[in-house]
């Protein structure tokens, strides 16, 4: 699906809609600001240098422009027929002191959340998008993974170390993705061919990637704000899939030693499948053999009833959490969407829970016991994970739902177009604008189907409480 940037709001309403992000960031459930102490701490924070020194290994990071909270870098290689990939993680356990300040401002945060106007990030910028962020050109602390893969990119050993590692440089999702197509030489040439080798191997294993489109709230130069929808390019999954397999593997360290925490989703059960049926029929793209997940990867991405599809599919993926043990793996310890048991376990700048798994994963890999304070502390995990996913969770579609208002403002009392994605209760159903790039809730004309176009009346747009409110 190519990008739609939606139309910036006029400048009244920006100072409006300004108003109302920050009356947000002000309204969460969480604190924004660090104490001094933490800051402290994460300003002074230093780790041991480790023994194992890897800083001629080329490594480099791969994310979105202008990030600077690194969690991972990469290296891959051909090893005889097959293939070696280096996955380094930020250290962030040897930065954080159990029970100290940061240690606790951690915990209350669970994770970095992302506004229109800015990141209210899990631990102090000093931390995570310096001192401990694996960027390019600077001796940094890392937890680094080596997976030794077959010609058909099974992995068929690994070991975990720590070691200094030198990013070489920070590779962009789109500017890598043109230089791969254009074949040009870059230090990642090697990320297509094992990408698509782990997602045949996921295909394998019967799991499923759903890559929605993002939808994102972006602020520009001149503060004005615009909704961008696109589809992930190539590249994010065959990056993500070096971060699923080390995921995986994590996983099946923690369940051997008995101790850990893994990131759990059931199987849908019949009913949402049988549901999911009739919404492919109803869309004409029935769903009429193999596993969900074959079916998902098929859908001809060109074709503009696959977004509903999509939209319909999500519903399949529901009821994820954390699940902790301590003496016995969870009988039920599998990640449905990915067909094998998973962990968090490689954005610890970012993400809390990754910071136990790492811990644990370490020592088990070092014929250590796990760390006490990891131990002790399993239990409180998935209930700060939780807290922390409904509160980035209702930011993200409140922030959503004010910059739509305030990019629809200007086509109040006008008519509009719209693609009907999901028909809801009654006569009302979620439909997509176009141009401005806008999802809404919208009654339609009786007799409407998902695909459909149909055209609505603009009504009102509330920024302040994010509501739009359309007439057939």
């Amino acid at each position: 699906m190519p990008q739609r940037r939606a139309h910036v709001a006029p400048s009244a309403a920006q100072s409006e809609l300004a108003a109302a992000l920050a009356g947000l960031r002000a309204s969460l459930d969480a604190p924004v600001e660090f104490s001094a102490q933490a800051e402290s701490e994460a300003a002074s924070a230093s780790a041991s240098v480790p023994e194992l020194d890897l800083r001629d290994v080329p490594f480099v990071t791969l994310d979105p422009p202008g990030s600077k909270d690194l969690d991972q870098a990469f290296h891959l290689a051909r090893a005889g027929s097959g293939f070696e990939v280096r996955y380094a993680i930020a250290d962030v356990p040897s930065f954080v002191t159990p029970g100290g300040a940061l240690d606790a401002a951690a915990r209350l945060r669970g994770q970095t959340l992302y506004a229109a106007d800015g990141s209210i990030p899990l631990h102090p910028r000093s931390l995570s998008e310096d001192r401990a962020s694996l960027l390019p050109d600077v001796e940094r602390p890392a937890l680094v993974w080596t997976f030794a893969l077959s010609g058909d990119g099974d992995v068929t050993d690994f070991r975990l170390e720590r070691a200094l590692i030198r990013s070489r440089a920070q590779l962009e999702y789109a500017a890598l993705q043109r230089m791969l197509d254009a074949g040009e030489e870059s230090p990642a040439d090697l990320l297509r061919g094992i990408g698509e080798l782990r997602v045949e191997q996921e295909r394998a294993r019967g799991g499923a990637s759903l890559n929605l489109p993002d939808e994102e709230v972006v602020r520009a130069d001149d503060g004005t704000y615009r909704i961008e929808r696109r589809r992930p390019l190539p590249v994010e999954e065959w990056n993500a899939q070096l971060s699923l397999m080390t995921g995986m593997t994590a996983a099946s360290v923690m369940i051997d030693a008995g101790v850990g925490v893994l990131r759990t989703m059931p199987q849908p059960d019949e009913k949402s499948f049988e549901a999911f049926r009739r919404q492919t029929e109803a869309l004409g793209r029935p769903w009429t053999r193999g596993e969900y997940g074959e079916y998902l990867r098929e859908l001809d991405r060109a074709d503009p009833l696959t977004l509903p599809v999509l939209e319909a599919a999500a519903a399949l993926f529901r009821g994820a959490g954390y699940v902790v043990f301590d003496g016995a793996a969870p009988a039920d310890a599998e990640q449905a969407a990915i067909a094998a048991p998973y962990a968090h376990a490689t954005a610890p700048l970012r993400r809390l829970v990754d910071r136990w798994a790492l811990a644990i994963c370490l020592a088990v890999s070092s014929g250590r016991e796990a760390p006490g304070w990891a131990r002790e502390s399993l239990p409180e995990l998935p209930g700060l994970m939780q807290a922390s996913s409904q509160r980035a969770s209702k930011l993200n579609s409140a922030t959503i739902n004010c910059v739509e208002a305030a990019l629809m403002t200007p086509f109040v009392g006008s008519r509009v177009e719209a693609s009907v994605i999901e028909i809801r209760d009654g006569d009302r159903a979620a439909v997509q604008i176009a141009d401005p790039a806008v999802t809404a809730s919208a009654p339609v004309p009786a007799g409407s189907a998902p695909g459909d176009i149909v055209s609505l009346t603009l009504v009102r747009a509330d920024i302040t409480k994010g509501e739009l409110e359309f007439s057939t």
